[in-house]
C-alpha cells in the first residue's frame, strides 16, 4: 500500500500512470475536491462514490492516455465515432475553357 505525504504527491503518482481510464477521489475538503477536479487527469474522474458502474446515459465512458482517447460510449458524440468521415473538397474557380454540357 502506497502513502502519500500529501495531496500532490498523490496527484503526481496518480498522473504519472501511463492509464488513465478511471480515478476516484473521496474528501469532504471543498478545496481537495476542486485541485482533484483540475488536476488529476483521467478520462473519468468519481468524487466521493465507487470508481466502477457507470451509468448508463448519464456517465459516458471513455478512456484516456493509453486506454484510448475517443468519444466516450454513450456520450452525445457517440453516434458520429461510429460513422466513418468523409470529406469532398472541389476548385469551382474554373479558369480557361470549360466544355458546354451535353444533353
Amino acid at each position: 500500500m502506497l502513502k502519500a505525504r500529501d495531496l500532490n504527491e498523490a496527484l503526481a503518482w496518480a498522473n504519472d500512470s501511463e492509464y488513465a481510464l478511471t480515478g476516484g477521489f473521496y474528501s469532504r475538503n471543498p478545496a481537495n475536491i476542486e485541485s482533484v477536479k483540475r488536476e488529476m487527469q483521467v478520462g473519468n474522474l468519481y468524487i466521493n462514490r465507487g470508481i466502477t458502474r457507470a451509468l448508463v446515459a448519464r456517465h459516458p465512458f471513455g478512456g484516456f492516455k493509453l486506454f484510448g482517447g475517443g468519444t466516450k460510449a454513450g456520450g452525445r458524440d457517440y453516434l458520429q465515432h461510429c460513422l466513418f468521415p468523409r470529406v469532398i473538397a472541389e476548385n469551382q474557380m474554373r479558369r480557361g475553357f470549360a466544355p458546354e454540357e451535353s444533353e
